[in-house]
């Protein structure tokens, strides 16, 4: 017997383009609006989650003093159109 999952109703006010668009997929897809957009927010949600970990994992870099100063990357950059780039900084 599968597990039931509780669900809760949010209600959002989208431009009707988008609404419409959130149609056409639906449609095209054969899957219900509600689909689409349990979908389209669940990506998001993991996206933002995955940025906010990586933000945190720069700070800590940045903290523990792993960093790279402006001029080493700079001269790097510079040097990637010439006959001689140097190698990416460490």
């Amino acid at each position: 017997m599968a597990a039931t999952m509780k669900t809760r109703s949010v209600t959002a006010h989208v431009p009707v383009q988008l609404a419409e668009k959130v149609d056409l997929m639906a449609e095209r897809l054969e899957r219900s609006r509600n689909w689409i957009v349990k979908q389209a927010l669940s990506a998001w949600i993991d996206q933002e989650e995955e940025r906010s970990r990586l933000t945190r994992e720069a700070l800590a870099d940045v903290d523990a003093g792993r960093v790279i100063d402006h001029q080493s990357v700079q001269a790097w950059a510079d040097s990637l159109s010439s006959d001689a780039p140097l190698k990416a900084p460490l």
